[in-house]
């Protein structure tokens, strides 16, 4: 059966305890949406964000799970459905950065942690996430954090750019098999973004400096600036955008070719 037309969205967030995954949380509840806010590392944090919903006039959970545990991701689901009900829109946003080495030099358990978390994790959230939308019989919204190094890779980071890279094709097959189904499924690609991952520039002006200078707008983006384009994709203004991926990095993966 499907819900009524007065349910209230439910947002599934993962990551949810800093960065990118915060932020989403936030602006979802501030759009209207109760929110389950998955965390893995950081309890305290997660408490924030669950407080940042309720002032917004959402419900919230807590839950602790490892998205590359497929028991942890479905009892995680358990204890959302039974506290906020089924989630209408999931947001991947837990994942790990590079690691910084060459594959010459990369252990199998490096690279088996990277696409663990930021690939697997995406498969096993949105698997159930599929499930759950198809018995309850209405529309849906998965939103997969990227980044532009799905696309544009970096030296010591083939665990990163290839998790990534895999998560581009997810998206797309995934809204392929869903579309009948009234599930959307979308990437974002951030490039430069201030948050946890970018700890230096957060906290090394001139380091910041030197980055920024390469980017077009001459700024690094905010977590919020990537929520709010998550609340779009999420929004009954999005349904006719599905398997693509949105980048929004400051026209930094155009610069690529220049000067040589």
């Amino acid at each position: 059966m499907s819900e009524s037309p007065s349910f209230r969205p439910i947002a599934f967030v993962t990551g949810a305890e800093s960065g990118i995954g915060a932020a989403c949380a936030g602006a979802l509840a501030a759009a209207g949406h109760d929110v389950a806010v998955l965390y893995f590392h950081d309890i305290d944090a997660a408490n924030s964000t669950v407080a940042v919903v309720t002032a917004a006039g959402g419900r919230a959970v807590a839950v602790r799970a490892d998205v590359a545990d497929e028991g942890a991701v479905e009892a995680a689901f358990d204890k959302v459905i039974g506290a906020l009900g089924v989630p209408t829109v999931l947001v991947n946003s837990a994942g790990l950065n590079q690691s910084g080495v060459t594959v010459a030099d990369m252990t199998l358990a490096q690279w088996q942690r990277l696409i663990g978390s930021d690939l697997t994790g995406p498969f096993l959230t949105s698997r159930r996430f599929v499930r759950e939308r198809v018995k309850a019989g209405g529309p849906g919204c998965i939103i997969n954090i990227s980044s532009i190094h799905a696309e544009d890779v970096r030296v010591g980071a083939a665990d990163y750019c290839s998790a990534k890279g895999g998560l581009k094709k997810l998206t797309e097959t995934m809204a392929l098999e869903c579309a009948g189904a009234g599930i959307t499924v979308n990437a974002i690609a951030p490039g430069m973004i201030l948050t946890p991952m970018n700890a230096k520039a957060q906290a090394d002006a001139a380091y910041r400096a030197m980055l920024e200078a390469a980017i077009p707008v001459k700024r690094a983006g905010t977590a919020e600036e990537v929520a709010a384009l998550a609340v779009y994709l999420a929004s009954p203004a999005a349904t006719y955008i599905t398997g693509t991926t949105v980048t929004i990095d400051g026209g930094l993966s155009l610069v690529l070719a220049q000067g040589a």
